[in-house]
């Protein structure tokens, strides 16, 4: 029989809805223990690699996040857990939405894949359409700026 292993003395990460279940939308084919890290350029906006990884607390957000991804991959939405500290999305929440409704975060530390959502519901294509159009007139105005 072996020992257990030493905890860390480390705290736990914390950052909002500590204890909620998180999500992360994607077209990438990963497994449950994959992380998934910074380091990706943005789905919705040209330029260069992103310090922060982004996640919500709400399945809305992660369906839009698989659906507006770039890729040619299947759209998947990943169940992670972050592995640092986390904290609101400042594009969303002081941009559009203000006091995070949509439960909107990011973390500079990688999340871990803890499962996948098998089955859920797509946006109807005229609703995920406008929102593409609405994307591409922020880009056409100079305004798809991604706070990083």
């Amino acid at each position: 029989m072996t020992s257990p292993s030493p905890r860390s003395s480390s705290p736990p990460p914390t950052g909002p809805d500590a204890g909620a279940t998180f999500y992360h939308g994607t077209r990438a084919d990963l497994a449950v223990g994959d992380l998934l890290a910074p380091g990706w350029t943005s789905n919705f906006a040209d330029g260069a690699p992103l310090s922060w990884i982004y996640f919500a607390a709400t399945l809305e957000a992660a369906i839009w996040g698989c659906e507006l991804a770039a890729g040619e991959g299947r759209e998947r939405i990943y169940i992670v857990e972050p592995t640092g500290d986390w904290f609101d999305d400042p594009n969303l929440t002081d941009q559009r939405f203000p006091g995070n409704p949509t439960r909107s975060y990011r973390s500079r530390a990688p999340l871990r894949i803890i499962g996948e959502v098998e089955s859920w519901t797509p946006h109807p294509p005229e609703v995920l359409q406008a929102m593409k159009d609405s994307l591409a007139t922020l880009k056409a105005e100079g305004k798809d700026v991604i706070i990083d």
